[in-house]
């Protein structure tokens, strides 16, 4: 008789090697299709590493990218500790764009010193706001915040599209639906001179770093993590669950709401409807690969955007599909998933004890 039973104790080594070894078996996994489309794989994979560190411009390309995920990542990782599903940072990061795009092209005229924690300030709050409409659904009215936040994201995107169409369009962009230019004054700086990688990357290991604290040696910590591993026996032991969920939603939407800030005022300079390439979705990836550890997602985004860097590299080189890419991905969160599955339960063998209820 098979029997699946939970685990008394998670081994460390077990916590910790699920990651890594899933990212190793998603690139194992990922030589089938480039077999299969006749590359030779170890000048495909050599592609993909000279891809992403074989310059500094290369390698500050995958810090770019892997900007927005970290802060995504963030946003996925503390929501999911606290049992609070959010599956809509997109939208948030695209209010976060939004409130950025509003304010820096020339609402408020203010030297950068000022303009600067304005606009990072104004896309934290907007992206929080997305957040917490959903959260106060569920802790309201019992709303299921999957539900509520995914349908979220496509509102947020039509009126997105409504505003760059309406009164943030470009006058001077040629009809194309974006926003005008971000001053000078509230752009990020750049973190290398000619180089795209900026202070948004600066910012997100901040957040790493200080969500990595205020999870585990923080009281808001302590009820966060209470919450998430048993709502009714906080509840019980007098931590207010509907106010920690709503706290947690409320710095999960604003760490999304940085990710679109960071892309318009640290990146493109300017706003439009596809300025994520799904960055929000991917970011629970992230959060996945890293065990729902803060520190743990900059190593997650961080793998994850070296596998996109690398994977465009190889394309261009070898004439392989970049949605190799995407594959590694999916596999990554599929093994994953099994790999906690895995390190949560063991599977027994032969009759159970007698006696056992």
């Amino acid at each position: 008789m098979i029997r699946i039973e939970p685990r008394s104790s998670v081994p460390r080594a077990l916590k910790y090697g699920v990651p890594v070894l899933s990212a190793l078996i998603a690139l194992a996994l990922a030589a089938i299709p480039l077999l299969l489309a006749g590359a030779n794989l170890a000048e495909a994979y050599g592609k993909m590493y000279t891809g992403v560190f074989g310059s500094m411009f290369s390698f500050t390309e995958m810090l770019t990218r892997a900007t927005p995920l970290i802060f995504t990542g963030l946003a996925a990782a503390l929501a999911f500790r606290a049992k609070l599903w959010n599956i809509g940072a997109e939208g948030q990061l695209y209010l976060g764009a939004l409130a950025a795009a509003a304010i820096g092209t020339g609402l408020i005229d203010a030297p950068a010193f000022i303009l600067v924690p304005l606009i990072l300030i104004a896309g934290a709050a907007a992206g929080a706001a997305g957040m917490a409409a959903p959260a106060y659904l569920k802790t309201r009215f019992g709303a299921d915040e999957v539900v509520t936040t995914l349908l979220l994201n496509f509102i947020i995107l039509i009126f997105l599209q409504m505003m760059l169409e309406g009164p943030l369009k470009d006058p001077m962009g040629m009809g194309w639906p974006q926003s005008a230019p971000i001053l000078d004054e509230g752009m990020l700086p750049q973190l290398l001179p000619r180089m795209r990688v900026h202070w948004g990357l600066i910012l997100a290991l901040l957040a790493a770093v200080i969500s990595q604290i205020m999870l585990g040696r923080s009281v808001w910590g302590f009820k966060l993590r209470a919450v998430g591993e048993n709502a009714a026996a906080a509840l019980h032991a007098g931590i207010g669950v509907r106010r920690t969920i709503m706290s947690a939603a409320i710095v999960s939407g604003a760490l999304a709401g940085l990710a679109g800030v960071s892309e318009v005022a640290g990146l493109k300079g300017y706003l439009t409807a596809d300025l994520s390439p799904g960055f929000g979705y991917t970011g629970i990836v992230v959060a996945m690969l890293a065990g729902l550890s803060p520190l743990g997602v900059v190593a997650a985004a961080l793998f994850i955007a070296s596998v996109f860097v690398g994977a465009d590299s190889m394309s261009r080189a070898i004439g392989v599909s970049s949605y190799l890419a995407d594959l590694v991905v999916s596999m990554s969160l599929i093994s994953v998933l099994i790999g906690g599955f895995v390190a949560r339960y063991k599977v027994s063998f032969g009759n159970p004890a007698k006696g056992a209820a």
